[in-house]
């Protein structure tokens, strides 16, 4: 029964069969040469959406101003 559903359309098999590999096709069809291409291209697209936002070094710095004030705060007390 099965069988005779199949074999009662083989052009409409046949087309979804063509759809198919037709979109494997374009799947497999890529426009950078090699990976490195991809992923700097990748990388651009992310930092002009504004995925990575501006890099944020000022914390980093005060913390370490921070730590220098208090190693010689600590310094100037033990020397006194």
């Amino acid at each position: 029964m099965i069988w005779s559903l199949h074999a009662a359309r083989p052009e409409a098999e046949l087309n979804l069969l063509e759809t198919h590999v037709a979109r494997a096709g374009r799947a497999l069809a890529c426009p950078f040469s090699s990976s490195a291409e991809l992923y700097s291209a990748v990388i651009a697209e992310r930092r002009a959406a504004g995925i990575y936002g501006p890099r944020r070094h000022r914390k980093r710095k005060l913390t370490l101003a921070a730590c220098a004030l208090a190693g010689l705060a600590i310094t100037a007390l033990l020397i006194l």
